[in-house]
């Protein structure tokens, strides 16, 4: 095929554009076969990302069985065990959603990655507002049987964290009726590859998935830093607003650093995006309390606390 295309350049003073998938060397003598890339897990980049999506949603799961052997003790009763759980099991979960970005992107896989990523993130910010809330809720209470004991029910913080994932199951729902990621190759980035991934079919929708979080953040941020100096060693706001800033800064961070980042590498931004702010929101919030449960016993002790 090369030694045609030489001869037909030779004996032809007409020029000819090479096919999609191949590119014309420096002497525009022949014409190349592009080389095809997408971030696989066999790639170094790839492998060291699974391993650490694999290890980091071990952590949650374990905190998660320290949390239910010691559901007892005053530092699990005080935050909310079955919140806490949920909570958790939605880490450990949004860790391993950064998987479904590695390997060949196909119509499963596009449609899964954002979707997948936007609920679950959207169920831990949701939690963690819950949190902030019953904490605001309790510190609050100025005398039995008032308005905000009625409010202060089993059922509240579930009812909380469902309305404001529910939300962003209708974004999605648009997203994926209206404008569906699919795979696409992408033959304009680079003139000698072939790049598969994944078309996002609307980024305004994107973003707006993304503006949901920053929006859902921001409130959990605020609520926590009103009550973050009160007076309890089972006050866990300032934790919670130092995980806020976290989650903040690194999605900051991420839309300029997704905009200018081309090929396999815009997958290997955003999977950094979701296991740095995962990391984050789990060792603001749990590792303190792990601390206490496992290292510090004497402190895992009920002290009473009176409103003032």
């Amino acid at each position: 095929m090369k030694l045609y295309y030489f001869f037909l350049l030779s004996y032809s003073v007409a020029c000819f554009k090479c096919p999609d998938g191949s590119w014309p060397d420096k002497r525009k003598a022949i014409c190349n076969p592009k080389t095809v890339e997408h971030l696989t897990f066999d790639d170094p980049l790839g492998t060291v990302l699974t391993s650490l999506s694999i290890l980091l949603s071990i952590i949650p799961a374990f905190i998660l069985w320290t949390f239910i052997k010691f559901r007892d003790t005053p530092m699990v009763k005080a935050n909310n065990r079955s919140l806490s759980d949920f909570l958790l099991a939605a880490l450990s979960l949004c860790f391993l959603c950064s998987l479904i970005f590695i390997g060949k992107p196909h119509t499963v896989s596009c449609l899964l990655r954002q979707p997948a990523f936007g609920l679950i993130f959207a169920v831990c910010v949701s939690s963690i507002l819950a949190k902030s809330i019953t904490v605001v809720i309790v510190f609050k209470t100025a005398r039995p049987g008032g308005l905000q004991q009625m409010w202060l029910g089993s059922r509240t913080p579930s009812i909380i964290g469902l309305v404001c994932a529910v939300v962003q199951v209708i974004i999605c729902t648009v997203w994926l009726e209206y404008a569906p990621p699919f795979p696409e190759k992408n033959i304009k980035t680079y003139k000698d590859k072939i790049i598969l991934e994944c078309n996002e079919g609307s980024i305004v929708l994107l973003y707006f998935m993304l503006g949901y979080l920053g929006v859902l953040s921001s409130v959990c941020f605020l609520v926590a830093f009103l009550v973050r100096k009160l007076p309890d060693r089972y006050n866990e706001a300032k934790f919670i607003t130092f995980s806020m800033l976290i989650f903040v800064s690194v999605w900051l961070s991420f839309i300029p650093a997704y905009l200018s980042t081309k090929g396999k590498y815009v997958v290997a931004v955003e999977i950094f995006a979701i296991l740095s702010s995962g990391f984050g929101l789990l060792s603001c919030i749990f590792f303190p309390k792990c601390y206490i449960i496992l290292l510090q016993p004497d402190q895992n002790i009920k002290v009473a606390w009176k409103p003032k």
